[in-house]
């Protein structure tokens, strides 16, 4: 099964779509059919429920939102949505990856990055939270009816404002994130991973490329997901043959070669 990818460029209603680099819409005003399939996006997408309720899938974890819960998938996870209620009522915010608070999430805030996208794909808001969110997308929706120049930097400004405090809310779910040593390393380590897992499958290798050592990198991980280097590696191998069994039409066989193994036996890690 070839999935498809949906393009920001693909979602335009009116003309001054085409230059803009965020929509938003009612969920009622969406082709819902095609977002019940699986699919990849090219950009961020905010789907947040008013009243009813809506399920989403992301890679293989089902999250199922109502009131007072946002969810954000990130560009290239797999999702697709399921059992909208009759009374679903929400909105949903498409934007560029650019927009997306990655430099400041890198430097001042690296605090805040650890597990962020796996974080943020389901956020339980406070009363208080989900209204000031609400609030924040009124005023992008008003400036998405009626854009300027002007006004659409404005956009931008909300659009990260909100960003931002969804990640201050998941922060503060999860203590984990407040520990401050070597965040940069289990990040680093996160993303190395998720680069190079096909390949390269030692705590050797991600250890040497961090400048630890495999027995530091052990405690690292220990520390932020309570588990070792090693099964993290073998989690992350085990994700991918999920995702591929749920999402793609190729063998067992296909499946193992794609993964660097020599024969479908190897998949039972």
């Amino acid at each position: 099964m070839d999935l498809k990818r949906f393009k920001l460029t693909q979602n335009i209603q009116k003309q001054e779509d085409t230059n803009l680099s965020f929509r938003v819409f009612e969920i009622s005003d969406l082709n819902i059919s095609e977002y019940l399939k699986p699919h990849k996006n090219d950009h961020f997408y905010i789907l947040i429920v008013e009243a009813g309720k809506i399920d989403i899938q992301i890679e293989e974890k089902v999250f199922n939102l109502k009131s007072e819960k946002i969810s954000i998938v990130f560009p290239g996870q797999i999702n697709f949505i399921s059992n909208p209620s009759s009374d679903l009522k929400g909105k949903i915010i498409l934007f560029e990856e650019i927009l997306f608070c990655s430099d400041i999430l890198k430097n001042e805030l690296s605090p805040y990055n650890v597990n962020l996208s796996a974080n943020l794909n389901c956020s339980a808001l406070s009363k208080e939270e989900f209204i000031q969110a609400l609030s924040l997308i009124e005023r992008i929706r008003v400036i998405y009816n009626n854009p300027s120049l002007v006004r659409k930097e404005q956009a931008r400004f909300y659009i990260k404002i909100l960003l931002l405090g969804l990640i201050e809310s998941v922060h503060g779910q999860h203590p984990v994130l407040h520990q401050k040593t070597n965040q940069h390393l289990y990040i680093g380590f996160k993303k190395l991973l998720n680069e190079q897992f096909k390949s390269q499958r030692t705590v050797q290798y991600y250890a040497s490329e961090l400048g630890i050592s495999p027995k530091k990198l052990n405690d690292i991980t220990k520390k932020h997901c309570a588990e070792t280097a090693i099964n993290a590696i073998h989690n992350r191998i085990l994700k991918e043959i999920k995702r591929q069994l749920l999402f793609s039409d190729l063998s067992h066989k296909e499946i193992a070669f794609d993964l660097g193994f020599s024969s479908p036996s190897a998949l039972n890690l």
